[in-house]
């Protein structure tokens, strides 16, 4: 298991708001659309783009944010290394959903098709 107690609380009390134009950079950058970031989001935690617009403008935290979601069934299957660490280890589940976002985001930015972005059969 992986300890990530260093910033688990940094990452609770950081805005969506404050990540969510990073996360649209890094995917135009390489070609994709706030469309299919939209797509994605709305896979790992239910929201549409009215409810995130609204996350958004509302300053919410991860915290908040993730506490409102309704996680996909599919998201343990979200594996691999982000930010050096590997998202099926973290033991903080609010870190790990976050770690999950946020592998979700550099799936889609390094133009993995969407149907293996959202674990499709």
């Amino acid at each position: 298991m992986t300890d990530t107690s260093h910033h688990d609380e940094r990452i609770a009390k950081m805005t969506f708001g404050s990540v969510y134009p990073h996360y649209v950079t890094k995917v135009e950058k390489k070609g994709r659309t706030q469309e299919e970031l939209y797509e994605v989001i709305k896979w790992l935690t239910g929201y549409d783009e009215k409810k995130l617009k609204s996350l958004i403008d509302d300053k919410t935290t991860f915290e908040q944010f993730f506490a409102g979601a309704k996680l996909n069934p599919n998201a343990n299957l979200i594996t691999g290394s982000i930010c050096g660490y590997r998202v099926e280890e973290i033991t903080n589940p609010l870190t790990q959903k976050v770690r999950y976002l946020d592998k979700l985001v550099d799936e889609l930015a390094k133009g993995r098709k969407m149907e293996k972005i959202l674990r499709s059969s």
